[in-house]
């Protein structure tokens, strides 16, 4: 018997040329011009950031912003709320960590931004994007605060008067309470992947609990690359006004650069038909999604005896070595991650181009983002998916029906250069 089962486990995302629908626009200049523009002409100098952000901006090679960025970045630096679902892989998280950063004065001694997201893996790489695009800004810091260590380094960390606070919700909520963190001037109120933070009711109310601590005058940003209709009005309780881009289209949430293909294997011949995929494909990277810790382990071992230089990574880890073996893989130093759905939405790993469905995700939402993790940002990328039953094919029929996507049965070769380019 699983020492864990799936709930134990939790889910975790970023997207391509986003065809949007606005339902709030603050001017018509900001509407989409067509359905599939994914560069723009303009680059980040025309937003007007702080020439320190710009400095990094270059620095990281970025030279357009992507759709979602040029309709979100102007708004959001005239401290508008937002609420935006885009495609995963094109830079959300970049349009609030560069827009409070811009509002920012870094001689503040209080918490000016609070960022929330579900996971504490998608907190510590929020705060790393944080770090990086600060490193003009010197007075800027930056302290992540999650479960999973001990509360007395988070509080150490409160000590040194962090301008931004990144954190889940629990453990947000702990300090706030305890008064070890104090949102009284907190200015940036944001909520990454906030379908999942607003799904669940005792996440919800930990959000709640955390907004009554921050004061009535201030900005509220979310994003996600799902935001299912039942969702955004509980988004919009926490907003006044607020820009509102939606994508009502689903077909339009997959990424263009990503092919898809899927293979019919019994259960009992998964491994051996991974192995051979694993050798023949031109790996840059590559996650392999399976459904519980137990197997998550078990896969490990046996790529893991088979010579392949791979790590896994599952919530029955602590979380210093769930950290540890993240950075691991997200330095090259790994090629082959095998994870649960808890590396399944806002990691962002530049150089997978290769994702394996090895287990099947239970329904279509967890199925995008998990492919999601290769062709990001206008790169391209291959997903693999393995159907071992009814059920298995199910899912993906709804796949496809939803996202108006065809998945073909694998072929014998694929070109690598059709997933290995940029486009």
């Amino acid at each position: 018997m699983s020492l864990y089962n799936d709930t134990d486990l939790l889910d975790y995302d970023e997207e391509e040329n986003d065809s949007v629908l606005p339902t709030k626009q603050a001017n018509d200049s900001q509407k989409p011009k067509g359905s599939h523009v994914a560069i723009h002409s303009s680059g980040f100098r025309d937003f007007l950031l702080k020439p320190e952000l710009l400095r990094t901006i270059q620095e990281c090679g970025f030279e357009h912003p992507s759709e979602v960025q040029h309709q979100c970045i102007p708004q959001a630096i005239l401290n508008m709320d937002i609420v935006c679902q885009a495609k995963s892989g094109m830079g959300k998280t970049a349009v609030y960590v560069l827009s409070t950063l811009h509002q920012l004065d870094e001689n503040c001694t209080n918490v000016d931004t609070l960022v929330l997201c579900h996971t504490r893996e998608l907190a510590f790489q929020i705060s790393k994007e944080y770090e990086r695009f600060s490193k003009y800004l010197p007075e800027v810091k930056v302290a992540v605060c999650f479960g999973g260590i001990p509360m007395q380094l988070d509080i150490s960390k409160l000590r040194k008067n962090p301008q931004v606070v990144v954190g889940t919700p629990g453990r947000i909520l702990q300090l706030v309470s305890e008064n070890h963190l104090n949102l009284s001037k907190c200015h940036h109120f944001v909520v990454d992947e906030c379908d999942k933070v607003l799904d669940k009711a005792d996440m919800r109310s930990d959000v709640q609990d955390i907004f009554r601590k921050t004061p009535h005058s201030k900005q509220v940003i979310m994003f996600s690359a799902t935001l299912p209709k039942s969702i955004r009005p509980v988004c919009l309780k926490f907003m006044k006004d607020p820009l509102e881009i939606y994508i009502d289209d689903e077909s339009k949430l997959t990424l263009h650069g990503l092919q898809q293909y899927y293979a019919k294997i019994d259960e009992n011949a998964k491994t051996r038909a991974l192995s051979n995929l694993l050798e023949s494909l031109s790996v840059n990277q590559t996650i392999i999604f399976v459904r519980t810790v137990n197997r998550c382990i078990a896969l490990t071992e046996v790529l893991a005896q088979a010579n392949f230089e791979v790590i896994c990574i599952h919530r029955g880890m602590q979380q210093e070595e769930r950290l540890k073996r993240y950075q691991l893989f997200k330095d090259f130093e790994k090629r082959i991650l095998v994870a649960t759905d808890l590396f399944g939405r806002g990691m962002d790993i530049e150089r997978v181009n290769v994702v394996f469905n090895y287990d099947m995700p239970d329904d279509a939402d967890s199925f995008l983002h998990r492919v999601a993790r290769a062709g990001r940002f206008g790169t391209k990328g291959i997903a693999v998916t393995f159907v071992s039953n009814s059920t298995d094919m199910g899912v993906l029929n709804e796949v496809q029906k939803r996202f108006e996507v065809n998945i073909s049965e694998m072929p014998e070769k694929i070109d690598p250069v059709s997933y290995n380019e940029r486009k």
